[in-house]
């Protein structure tokens, strides 16, 4: 659990040494992006963390297929192997991964390292915001060039939930949907075909994961927020957003509060484009 998060002063340390003292090797992964700015290479160009390689959510961390699938479906795994490789990682380097939203984006690439087999990946704690207020030098300019890594992937390494999982583990377990609570309830829905909920869901907004300065709220006031929820101390939890990003990292404050959550990766954006699958609203 304490590998998870990363402080900006561990990893400055861990940086200016070259390694973690508990970990391997460096390697930081810039994964900015926004849903009305998908693009974050503008943004890591004006400034990252010295060293980082920028991580391109839409196209490195995510697959583009039929609309059925979801707006974000898991990369495919040669695709997920030319990333790692261009990202210069290697079997035993520790992976710091960030964005600038309180790693509501870097979450993502978190949960889809660590299912593939990269055992130490951590999530800057507090995001870019926590680097600059430690008052630590960004670097500008394209991001540097260097060796490919070695690191083999091996998607597979973490439980998922398939369209046709959903419904089941709602009724025998808890399912937990991290979007908005106005989308939850069907009030608004910006993007997706229908408004509305999984039937059995529990809304689970991930904003409230974090702290005001974005930074993940203790193990202890995680798992009083579950339980809240209705997660027991071995709840089978699963969890879900709009197209499987945010969930990744409400999946993070699940593993903090020392749960073993399931993802569903295809989520509303998937479950909305199928007519024939139950829509619930309301509170």
């Amino acid at each position: 659990m304490d590998r998870i998060l990363t402080t900006a002063h561990d990893l400055h340390a861990a940086l200016a040494a070259g390694r973690y003292p508990d970990g391997g090797p460096v390697r930081v992964l810039d994964v900015r992006w926004w849903l009305d700015r998908p693009d974050g290479r503008p943004a890591f160009r004006a400034g990252h963390i010295p060293g980082a390689r920028y991580a391109d959510l839409d196209t490195q961390l995510a697959s583009h297929g039929d609309p059925s699938e979801g707006r974000h479906p898991l990369p495919s795994p040669d695709a997920l192997q030319t990333a790692v490789h261009g990202w210069g990682i290697d079997d035993g380097d520790t992976v710091v991964v960030y964005d600038d939203v309180k790693n509501m984006a870097s979450g993502r690439a978190w949960w889809v390292l660590r299912d593939a087999g990269i055992r130490d990946v951590r999530v800057l704690d507090g995001a870019l915001a926590a680097w600059v207020d430690a008052g630590f030098d960004l670097e500008r300019g394209e991001e540097s060039t260097g060796r490919a890594g070695t690191a083999v992937v091996s998607p597979g390494t973490l439980p998922v939930l398939g369209i046709d999982d959903v419904l089941e583990h709602a009724r025998s377990g808890l399912l937990l949907d991290a979007r908005a609570g106005e989308r939850f309830r069907g009030e608004v829905e910006p993007i997706d075909p229908r408004a509305g909920h999984i039937p059995g869901a529990v809304s689970a907004p991930t904003t409230e994961n974090v702290d005001e300065s974005g930074r993940f709220r203790s193990p202890d006031e995680l798992r009083a927020r579950f339980a809240g929820l209705g997660a027991g101390p071995s709840a089978d939890v699963g969890v879900y957003c709009g197209s499987g990003v945010s969930a990744a990292h409400e999946a993070i404050a699940l593993s903090l509060a020392g749960y073993r959550p399931v993802l569903y990766p295809g989520s509303w954006s998937q479950w909305s484009q199928h007519p024939e699958r139950p829509a619930a609203t309301g509170a």
